[in-house]
């Protein structure tokens, strides 16, 4: 099989994530691309949309929560991610498994006895008037039934099996707002999509595409690591007729579109920004095309990177009106000059102002 280095994926990754060129899609396709952002923090996703699109417009994004076009829900890895409407109706079911069982590893011990089919019955119940409610609510619609359980975990449990999104103003544009759970069934006017009944996966099939199209040429354990599923095994198997093969430095097989982009190594990659917990690189098992192993542990520590020739060289932040950036590494005078003109830039966006501090590189 041809080898790919670090580089070269690098650039692919780049390519797929719409940060070796800025796009001129709209906001609701680039999230479509994308599979989702990574959106905990509720502002982040607008920071990485403006890093990827090239006239993005966080009234956009704003519109597209409200108008019911997008949502923010607990899906890959547990974790809260923006995605489309039409992406959570799909795939919603395809996660349920998985979400109570990250739940479980949790709180497995307060749960004991509990019948969670029963709990999510009770939940939807509470929920079924289509009224946006917060965690402790439903918690206080079920408790009852359960009174020597611990609320956090009946409330973690129930996030974790009922399809539900987090009702705006939460996630958007400049608002504060805490959590506030529907059914997505209410929110979006119908029911998610049941699982086949036979074996066939045609949703983990159409997600392992849409995987390699936004983060490949990757590994089969890259997609478990985005994804969180441990299942698609069978997927993957069942389209790799359609893919192309190939080796990364360690040895390990890659898969890949077969014409997917994978741009010359040595194509220029601009400074970017991103933002805390970017997909761009949480969303590999190996993460070494992206970030040196010694800086991995900034990727789940919810620090903003900022991608210098295409690796996280830095990390940043916002003190009052400046955007203030912590080189890792030492930068290149050309590069620091990069560094304070996209970081300007960014400013512009999250403080109307242009200011930018550089603290000083380390040394070579």
């Amino acid at each position: 099989m041809p080898v790919l280095d670090d580089r070269a994926l690098n650039r692919a990754a780049l390519a797929r994530q719409l940060l070796l060129e800025r796009s001129d899609l709209p906001a609701s396709d680039a999230v479509a691309h994308l599979c989702g952002l990574q959106a905990q923090e509720p502002q982040e996703p607008f920071v990485g949309l403006w890093s990827r699109l090239r006239a993005f417009d966080p009234a956009e994004l704003s519109g597209l929560l409200t108008g019911r076009r997008v949502v923010r829900t607990h899906l890959m890895r547990r974790t809260v991610h923006l995605v489309t409407a039409g992406d959570v109706l799909a795939w919603r079911a395809r996660h349920t498994a998985m979400l109570r069982q990250k739940a479980l590893g949790v709180y497995r011990r307060d749960l004991d006895g509990v019948d969670l089919d029963e709990l999510a019955a009770a939940g939807l119940a509470a929920l079924g008037d289509g009224r946006p409610r917060t965690m402790t609510e439903m918690v206080d619609a079920v408790a009852g039934r359960w009174p020597d359980v611990p609320r956090r975990a009946l409330g973690e449990m129930l996030v974790s099996s009922l399809p539900t999104a987090q009702a705006p103003p939460r996630g958007v544009w400049r608002e504060k707002a805490g959590v506030r759970n529907v059914l997505l069934s209410s929110w979006l006017g119908r029911e998610i999509d049941p699982l086949p009944e036979d074996d066939t996966d045609p949703v983990g099939q159409a997600m392992v595409r849409r995987y390699l199209a936004a983060y490949g040429p990757a590994a089969t354990a890259d997609l478990r690591a985005w994804c969180g599923l441990a299942g698609l095994r069978a997927a993957v198997a069942a389209v790799r007729g359609e893919l192309v093969a190939f080796r990364d430095e360690r040895g390990r097989e890659l898969l890949d579109l077969p014409d997917a982009p994978r741009p010359d190594p040595d194509t220029p990659a601009p400074v970017r920004f991103l933002p805390a917990f970017d997909n761009a690189i949480l969303g590999y098992n190996d993460r070494s095309r992206i970030i040196d192993d010694a800086h991995r542990g900034i990727s789940v520590a919810g620090e903003r990177a900022v991608l210098v020739d295409g690796r996280v060289a830095a990390t940043w932040t916002v003190e009052a009106d400046t955007v203030v950036v912590s080189p890792l590494n030492h930068i290149a005078e050309t590069d620091r000059h990069a560094v304070e003109e996209e970081g300007a830039r960014l400013a512009s966006l999250l403080t109307g102002g242009d200011r930018v501090e550089i603290i000083k590189s380390p040394e070579r």
